[in-house]
């Protein structure tokens, strides 16, 4: 009979997961140049309440020398900053975050719909009820007058990648590994749900001794098919105006300096969605800058033009291709390299599925000394040259306030090569992928979902993950106001980075995009909401009461002092600056339509004038390739 270990379900999770590895293909200078292996699930983020206190709590603190325990301030935040973690970390390392059975719970969802869109790996163990249900209906229980194995934790099922409750301790022997395995996988990677039982977490049971054995997972690199390969290649050959576009499974595979080289040698230019910036340094001769909606004039030229469009680790998102307008050639081919079988063959395209670093090499030898090098060099310097130009610090008048290209600009002068930008939601986004000039992974943008209120959270995730880098972190007041909590975790753990919190009075970002589509400004900046007063939110004394370090410039030439001076701090550091809500310089003169419904019928002459240009622009939709 095998040897067995008797523990409660709850210490049996925290050590099968404390022995989970994950070998990393990357060659360590450290090692000899071999891959090294290192703890998967790097710890894990805790809220108590009576659903995980008891059971999983105590399991989590006989273990803390193994496997650590962080205390946040919301379930939600907390989840964020895991996530950022793992995607700082290319989807290599990954954390966990636990909460009770109801509200801690349900506070999950936005986190995990997040992860979800962005394909990035987070284990989320909220309590659950009794699974013997004794004393239902329990503090917080949720219960369905129709099903009675319904629980406020069935929220997260739509969101998760994979979703268990485990109400028998032995459920874990196989939960567990099923969790890892979709975490660890290129294709299915994403949340994974483990709803715990709180009756169940306290409950012991004789596990296999084996069970909980070092072991070592791999993220696997699929290989492409040779037929698909050599369809693509004869496409590529064939090709007179080529292009790539690089999104975020080139940085996930650990592809980006294969994807320069294969630009390089085969004179095929590169453009890049929001998860792919930064796959190539903005320095690099073959990056023309950001694609769509949010895009440069140099790219969004290029992909009008092109015959060829090759998507790497992209899943076509609207913003990427301008609501389906953008690739406008009446005889391009539509092609998507993904490991993803439900994103390789979005928009009609020919599916080529496989790792990014491996299809381009294996595209790489087939097409040999190949180039196609029909594009413009000098294009993609006529954009750099506007970039600077409209990111300078321009002389203003009184009451003049800084465009976001302007503190964005402030920023790009103030910090180095190692420094990471970093955002969610509003207006910084496209203003940043459009402006921004990144090193090599010196961009992390969470735009699959833009989800306001990830910035200060994410931006401890992304210190924690990479603390030999300068994290700048880009908040609006929008933002800020709705998930700040995270700050003081991140000052009593001493994480510093920098927050540029850049107060526009409101929702300055739709508010344009609700005047762009014919409406009257309202309700979104406080100036038009239905307020008794307009408020005198002071950020500063708000920052500085959770004990970070805050200050508000009122130039830009101070903004740029200030960051400098934030790098000497153990704690995050805060600058407030005022800038106009309406639109800055630059961007007008790039970007790309996208599609936002229109109401059909109105009673104004803007709204109806909107209304034509939408069903102008609906014309040029293509639906299939």
């Amino acid at each position: 009979m095998s040897n067995t270990i008797r523990l409660t379900a709850a210490q049996a999770m925290v050590k099968w997961l404390a022995a989970q590895m994950i070998e990393d293909d990357a060659p360590d200078s450290q090692a000899g140049g071999q891959a090294r292996a290192e703890r998967f699930i790097d710890g894990i983020w805790g809220i108590f309440g009576h659903g995980n206190v008891a059971g999983l709590g105590e399991a989590l603190e006989k273990a803390r020398q193994d496997f650590p325990t962080w205390r946040g301030q919301n379930e939600q935040t907390m989840a964020h900053a895991a996530i950022a973690y793992a995607k700082a970390k290319k989807r290599r390392r990954a954390m966990a975050v636990t909460s009770s059975i109801g509200p801690g719970a349900t506070n999950l969802v936005t986190a995990a719909a997040l992860a979800h869109v962005n394909r990035l790996p987070v284990l989320l163990i909220p309590g659950d009820v009794f699974a013997n249900r004794r004393p239902d209906p329990v503090l917080q229980q949720v219960e369905d007058f129709e099903d009675g194995t319904v629980s406020a934790n069935d929220c997260l099922r739509p969101v998760s990648r994979y979703f268990d409750r485990i109400s028998r301790p032995e459920h874990l022997l196989t939960a567990l590994p099923r969790a890892l395995a979709t975490m660890t996988d290129p294709a299915t990677c994403g949340p994974v749900t483990l709803a715990f039982c709180q009756d169940t977490q306290t409950e012991a049971y004789d596990y296999p001794a084996e069970f909980f054995e070092r072991r070592v997972w791999r993220i696997r690199r699929p290989q492409p098919d040779p037929r698909e390969v050599a369809d693509l290649v004869a496409l590529i050959k064939a090709a007179k105006a080529p292009v790539i576009v690089a999104g975020g499974g080139v940085i996930y595979a650990q592809a980006e300096d294969t994807l320069a080289r294969f630009a390089e040698t085969h004179g095929i230019p590169v453009v890049e969605t929001q998860a792919g910036k930064s796959a190539l340094a903005q320095g690099h001769p073959m990056n023309f800058g950001a694609s769509g909606v949010d895009g440069s004039a140099a790219a969004n030229a290029l992909a009008a033009e092109a015959d060829l469009v090759i998507g790497v680790g992209t899943r076509f998102q609207d913003f990427t291709t301008g609501s389906r307008t953008l690739f406008s050639n009446p005889g391009r081919r539509l092609v998507s390299i993904n490991v993803a079988g439900y994103d390789a063959v979005k928009h009609g395209a020919l599916p080529v599925m496989g790792d990014a670093k491996a299809t381009l090499e294996a595209l790489s030898d087939a097409l040999g000394s190949h180039s196609a090098g029909a594009f413009d060099p000098k294009a993609r310097t006529a954009w750099l040259d506007a970039v600077t130009h409209h990111c300078r610090d321009r002389q203003r008048a009184a009451g003049d306030l800084p465009t976001d290209a302007e503190v964005i600009g402030a920023v790009q002068r103030a910090t180095g090569e190692d420094s990471v930008a970093m955002c969610a939601a509003g207006t910084m986004p496209g203003a940043l992928k459009l402006l921004w000039q990144p090193s090599q992974g010196g961009y992390h943008m969470e735009y699959g979902f833009s989800c306001m209120g990830y910035e200060i959270a994410g931006a401890m995730g992304v210190k924690l993950a990479s603390p030999e880098r300068e994290v700048i972190c880009f908040v609006g007041d929008g933002s800020y106001m709705m998930a700040n909590s995270e700050l003081a975790t991140a000052v009593m753990r001493r994480v510093p980075f920098t927050v540029v919190l850049t107060d526009n009075r409101g929702y300055g970002c739709i508010n344009r995009l609700q005047q762009g589509c014919g409406g009257a400004p309202f309700n979104n900046l406080y100036a038009d909401s239905n307020v008794e007063a307009q408020p005198q939110i002071d950020y500063v004394a708000h920052a500085a009461s959770m004990g970070a370090h805050a200050v508000k410039v009122g130039s830009i030439a101070d903004l740029e002092t200030r960051i400098a001076e934030a790098r000497g701090r153990d704690i995050p550091t805060v600058i407030v600056i005022e800038t106009t809500p309406h639109e800055g310089p630059g961007f007008g003169e790039a970007g790309h339509w996208w599609d936002v419904a229109v109401p059909e019928v109105g009673s104004t002459e803007a709204l109806n004038k909107a209304y034509a240009t939408y069903l102008d622009n609906k014309q040029r939709q293509r639906l299939v390739n």
